[in-house]
């Protein structure tokens, strides 16, 4: 695949196979020194920021988008694999769970989606995450959650941090990149993975391959609702959701979905909750939220789901970092049709 990007890259230029292999070879070796300059400045706390050069922003975002096109728009992964909710720029935090939960390629991992606003170190996290994509792309794996278009990310803080830093041209090259990740993944034909939830137009799994791509986000419609519903346990179907757009869902639309589907869980990111992780329909839906102390604001956890090579589903929890910088492990955890729910606390 990375072989795949080099040549929709050289095509434009009508290089000789020489120069080809050449460039090929200089940009696998930018990429790793941009996965090692990222993490290494990620250890000082008090570094605002990793000095990245415009020219090298427009290599990533160029690798990144052809091998997500390459790629289909709902992931068929296998297990093991570790799920990441919402990040948010906070880049240190994101440093945690790979220390925490092994560094790629040694580790498998979804990302749900959230990259970017409301944290100050939005650039940091996509430039990782996407050196991870292009350098790894069969282990790594990223999702679109709703902060990842030109609407949102123009006004909860991402535009203005890419334009102080470098200009709008760069913001629109992120932006040309998001346009272009999958929206859904589904881990060995029984966890189904999305940013936000469930929809009342999905009716069978080729609606989700077949979406166009690259593509912005409809203000209502079925991938509207994937980064934006909301589960809501005071309800059974569909309700008007609080956020303005797209539906909050109850119980009964997740046990409908699972059967129809022949899932056994759903795993969402998008929502704040204060440990981390928070069951839902009598587990039959988990949300993830991987950003702790969020904005500064929240007391929350972070959390990270280790699904492993049985599907049985465990939690690391990042606790906030002025209260310690320790993981928790959350044993006797979930398990899907191959095993049983029960003893979990």
């Amino acid at each position: 695949q990375q072989e795949g990007v080099q040549r929709i890259i050289m095509s434009l230029s009508g290089a000789s196979a020489a120069d080809r292999a050449a460039t090929a070879s200089k940009g696998d070796d930018l990429i790793d020194d941009l996965i090692n300059r990222l993490i290494g400045a990620g250890g000082n706390r008090t570094q605002r920021s990793v000095p990245l050069s415009e020219d090298e922003v427009r290599t990533v975002c160029a690798k990144a988008k052809a091998i997500f096109l390459e790629q289909p728009c709902m992931l068929e992964l296998s297990a093991p694999v570790k799920i990441c909710g919402d990040i948010h720029g906070q880049f240190s935090d994101l440093l945690r769970l790979f220390e925490y939960g092994g560094y790629p390629p040694n580790t498998s991992y979804l990302f749900l989606g959230d990259y970017v606003d409301r944290g100050r170190n939005g650039v940091e996290v996509t430039m990782l995450l996407l050196c991870y994509k292009i350098k790894y792309p069969d282990c790594f794996h990223m999702l679109r959650g709703n902060h990842e278009s030109a609407s949102i990310s123009r006004i909860y803080g991402f535009y203005d941090e890419v334009k102080r830093r470098f200009n709008i041209k760069t913001w629109k090259m992120f932006m040309d990149v998001f346009n272009c990740l999958p929206f859904a993944a589904v881990v060995d034909e029984r966890i189904f993975c999305i940013h936000g939830g469930l929809s009342p137009e999905l009716k069978n799994l080729e609606q989700i391959q077949n979406i166009p791509r690259p593509t912005d986000i409809p203000d209502n419609g079925m991938l509207c609702d994937f980064l934006w519903a909301d589960p809501d346990p005071d309800i059974l179907g569909w309700g008007e959701n609080d956020r303005g757009v797209s539906y909050v869902f109850g119980k009964q639309v997740v046990t409908e979905f699972l059967n129809h589907f022949n899932f056994d869980l759903v795993v969402r990111a998008h929502q704040v909750v204060e440990h981390g992780y928070e069951f839902f329909a009598e587990r039959q839906l988990v949300t993830v939220f991987s950003a702790p102390n969020y904005c500064g604001e929240f007391d929350n956890a972070g959390a990270m789901m280790s699904v492993d090579e049985t599907l049985m589903c465990s939690f690391q929890i990042l606790k906030p970092a002025d209260k310690g910088r320790g993981v928790a492990q959350r044993p006797g955890t979930p398990q899907t049709r191959r095993g049983a729910f029960s003893g979990f606390p």
